[in-house]
């Protein structure tokens, strides 16, 4: 009778630490994909960015070469990120403020970039469902 409370224990306890890890995955997979977001971002690399972008989204918003033309014509002097918030289990919002000069004017500004990711229990990846930062906006 021993045993089989020590094997129920030990199970739970198991149990337990898999879903620690699971959740602790879930979470480092976000850290790494908001670092690398971030990063694309900062270097301008739209083209790589959209990748980041949920399908769903990119299908209903496809990019066009007018909005290319348009990420083309700033540069990126500042990525100012607040932690991300969560929303639920698998979505996330994170707030970033991010500096643009227009390579055109020397003109300097700042958008606020609100973001929700959601996380994709099938592929074990987070998605940008907002879509890429809105440039054309003046906050």
């Amino acid at each position: 009778m021993r045993a089989r409370i020590l094997l129920v224990v030990a199970l739970i306890a198991l149990l337990a630490a898999c879903a620690v890890e699971q959740m602790r995955n879930k979470e480092t997979i976000l850290e790494e994909t908001l670092k690398t977001y971030a990063a694309t971002i900062r270097w301008g690399d739209m083209t790589q960015a959209i990748a980041f972008v949920d399908p769903k989204y990119r299908e209903a918003h496809p990019m066009t070469a007018l909005d290319l033309a348009r990420y083309k014509q700033v540069q990126v002097t500042a990525y100012n990120d607040a932690p991300a918030t969560p929303i639920s289990d698998n979505e996330v919002r994170q707030v970033v403020e991010i500096g643009l000069v227009n390579i055109n004017t020397q003109t300097a500004r700042s958008i606020v970039d609100k973001q929700i990711w959601r996380y994709d229990e099938a592929d074990k990846h987070w998605w940008l469902t907002t879509g890429l930062p809105d440039i054309t906006r003046h906050d």
